[in-house]
């Protein structure tokens, strides 16, 4: 299924699924029973998945068309937000443009970074292009919905923690970000603006054709202004989301709704392409991230 957040024809954030051009709002369907948030839905996902069951049982003409709703972010205000660097092509075409060594410790264990989860903007939103930067990048990734409080997971348990999954953007901030890193603390202010997730969540069951171990056979591409810059493949990270996962919760709690990015995918940002001398985006330009079966995550830069 393809569970999203979107505000309907009344102004009002709704939660529901989407099927081909049509929104189905499983509050107003349910009469009441299921959510109107989809936090809220996948909070206490156990108890509601059979009702919802029974719901596509029933013949529904759909509640909306597609066209008269705006999708927002899945998850609007996730309870956190971390970031993984788990793609080793990503790490090795970086460093290479920044002329340095992939650090040994990067091997030893996946590392994140917490960034802001209440910067979150959905598909077609714009994005403000952020007053203190010159160089404003993005990076294609894909990010897992935790649906199960745990703590201490171990990888080989960890799926029975996933919701779903969903395309993210960690827009970023390169010159900012390339001045606070010599701190040591990690990106902060180059990253904090905003960071693109949606157009859905997509669930773990509905992927489960395109899964090679513990690991999806999913297609990355980016383009900008319509050019196909990028492509690259979920099958190729190095650190799993189950790796990633367990490394999150030691000694740690995650809750339904957290959000866990994968990293970005080999080439998927600019500045692996072209190193600190790339031309980056500007106003006007035109941000698509499509992923297999995740659909197409897409912004707008604007002043």
């Amino acid at each position: 299924m393809k569970f999203v957040s979107f505000i309907n024809i009344n102004g009002e954030e709704r939660a529901g699924w989407i099927e081909g051009q049509k929104v189905y709002d499983m509050n107003e369907l349910s009469d009441g029973i299921l959510p109107s948030k989809l936090l809220a839905f996948i909070e206490d996902h156990e108890k509601y998945t059979p009702i919802l069951k029974e719901l596509l049982k029933e013949e529904h003409s759909g509640t909306y068309n597609l066209g008269d709703t705006e999708l927002l972010a899945p998850i609007p205000r996730p309870p956190s937000v971390r970031d993984f660097m788990s793609f080793e092509l990503h790490l090795k075409n970086a460093y290479k443009n920044l002329e340095k060594e992939i650090p040994k410790e990067w091997y030893e264990a996946p590392a994140f970074y917490f960034t802001n989860h209440h910067a979150i903007i959905g598909p077609e939103t714009p994005l403000s292009y952020p007053s203190f930067t010159k160089s404003l990048d993005f990076e294609l990734e894909i990010a897992c919905v935790i649906g199960k409080q745990g703590k201490d997971i171990k990888a080989g348990d960890a799926e029975g923690y996933i919701f779903g999954f969903t395309i993210l953007n960690d827009w970023s901030a390169r010159d900012i970000q390339m001045e606070e890193i010599k701190i040591g603390l990690g990106p902060a202010k180059g990253k904090d603006f905003a960071t693109s997730i949606g157009p859905y969540i997509v669930t773990k069951e509905s992927l489960q054709k395109y899964k090679i171990e513990n690991r999806h056979d999913l297609t990355m591409t980016a383009r900008i202004n319509g050019k196909e810059i990028s492509k690259g493949n979920l099958k190729d990270i190095h650190y799993s989301f189950a790796d990633m996962i367990e490394r999150a919760s030691i000694n740690a709690t995650l809750y339904p709704g957290d959000i866990i990015g994968s990293g970005t995918v080999g080439t998927g940002c600019l500045l692996e392409l072209s190193g600190v001398q790339q031309s980056w985006l500007k106003p006007g330009d035109t941000v698509e991230l499509e992923v297999t079966e995740l659909g197409i995550l897409k912004n707008t830069i604007v002043e």
